[in-house]
């Protein structure tokens, strides 16, 4: 069926179906860059050197990102030709090109994260051979496998990989009963957040890959003797402690919901022993940031995008229950959020449902049709709004203190008109970057 260019794909939420909100097919990625990939992930570990072998047009967009992060001096590349595919040297070209990269260096890194491509995996590349090898000749540097392969993400996605990867170099230590760790996050968690405030109200000491400053600061995560994950992208980095320290991980969803927040809370303090506190003050906090940001807005449209929070249904449910108009929520999965999802079909049942990447999106005004106040980057560029709230993946909020700054941020956009141009086109919110 010929694709009508002209319309962009959307739907009420009440036809929508929480299985398949679209269909897959061609697909457009809008100029809103503040999503963090694989380059950035990567230089979170301390000292860490990152290894790419793809080809090169591959390699442009990995190159640019982290020139653009003005850290070129901790990325390498070796170059994929039509011939390697063939002449049987795939995995030594590999070696020697790594072993090359090395041996130049001014300072040997402790850990190098090896990039392959899909064309390596489409050759059927050995690459347990190859990190093997590279293994024995730098008995000093811990090689780590890792994958740029867009053709995996419907099964295992660039992004859900890396972040297992990152904790791979960790080695066993001695548990401290008194440590967890925040697994998988791309920023830290806000220090006014409940969640830490309960783990150092109980003693815990509270690592966080985004705050370690030396690769021996990383290394201490290992110690922990329970992981959190609140990011639906860092359950499988979760698992893998478990399966090779036997460190349990609680898996706590970003939601919005008062009461599986409070559940949440419930499961962690249980976990660690504590007194669960009562959350009546911090409920009241966030009712009034919410009255007080409806008083703001009024009976505004809102737009809310996947890029923002993990659960934007959730969010979309709790900005509805506090009586104000959500209009549109840019999204092509349910994921956690299938409750909220739910709710808003019975609830906010003319609620629009628009395909993030759908080719159909292209077509977009890029002058308003109407004031509409945005909660996220993709949500701005979408409806042309230069009132938007520039915040990426929860930005490290949580919980109801989360919710409170999440409802002041919104009522600033309101307030303040901000360059959507410049502001959209910073790759990868929250690093330092030679755009800005």
């Amino acid at each position: 069926m010929q694709q009508n260019l002209k319309n962009p794909p959307k739907k009420r939420i009440a036809d929508a179906d929480a299985a398949c909100l679209f269909p897959t097919g061609l697909e457009y990625n809008p100029p809103a860059r503040g999503m963090w990939n694989i380059v950035q992930m990567g230089m979170l570990i301390p000292d860490a050197h990152q290894i790419y072998g793809c080809a090169q047009g591959c390699l442009r967009g990995v190159v640019l990102t982290a020139a653009e992060m003005n850290a070129l001096e901790r990325l390498s590349w070796i170059s994929l030709t039509e011939e390697d595919m063939f002449n049987g040297t795939l995995e030594q070209s590999l070696v020697d090109g790594v072993s090359e990269i090395v041996d130049q260096l001014d300072r040997r890194p402790p850990v190098v994260l090896l990039f392959l491509s899909c064309m390596h995996l489409f050759a059927g590349c050995d690459f347990d051979a190859v990190i093997s090898d590279l293994s024995a000749a730098y008995p000093d540097i811990c090689f780590v496998d890792c994958y740029m392969t867009p053709t995996m993400r419907d099964s295992v996605p660039p992004v859900v990989q890396t972040c297992r990867q990152m904790y791979v170099p960790l080695k066993p230590l001695p548990k401290n009963p008194k440590a967890a760790a925040i697994i998988g996050n791309d920023r830290p968690t806000d220090e006014d957040a409940e969640l830490l405030r309960i783990l150092r109200g109980a003693g815990y000491r509270v690592h966080d890959l985004t705050r370690c400053k030396s690769y021996d600061e990383y290394l201490q995560i290992a110690e922990s003797s329970l992981n959190i994950t609140y990011l639906p992208t860092a359950f499988s980095a979760g698992e893998l402690l478990t399966e090779r320290f036997g460190t349990p991980c609680l898996h706590l969803p970003n939601s919005f919901d008062y009461d599986e927040i409070a559940e949440n809370y419930r499961r962690l303090c249980e976990a660690i022993g504590a007194d669960c506190p009562d959350f009546s003050a911090e409920i009241s906090a966030a009712d009034q940031a919410l009255e007080r940001l409806h008083e703001t807005v009024g009976d505004t449209k809102i737009a809310i995008d996947y890029t923002v929070v993990t659960q934007p249904f959730s969010l979309a449910k709790l900005l509805c229950q506090h009586g104000m108009n959500v209009k549109y929520i840019i999204a092509d999965t349910v994921g956690e959020d299938a409750a909220a999802f739910k709710w808003l079909q019975q609830y906010s049942p003319d609620i629009e449902i628009y395909a993030p990447a759908n080719v159909n999106m292209l077509h977009q005004p890029e002058q308003a049709a109407e004031p509409v106040l945005a909660i996220g980057q993709k949500a701005a560029y979408y409806f042309a709004s230069d009132h938007f709230v520039n915040l990426i993946l929860n930005g490290g909020f949580y919980g109801f203190a989360g919710i409170c700054r999440i409802a002041e941020l919104t009522e600033d956009a309101f307030r303040t008109e901000k360059d959507r141009r410049t502001v959209l086109r910073h790759k990868g919110f929250g690093c330092a970057s030679c755009l800005l």
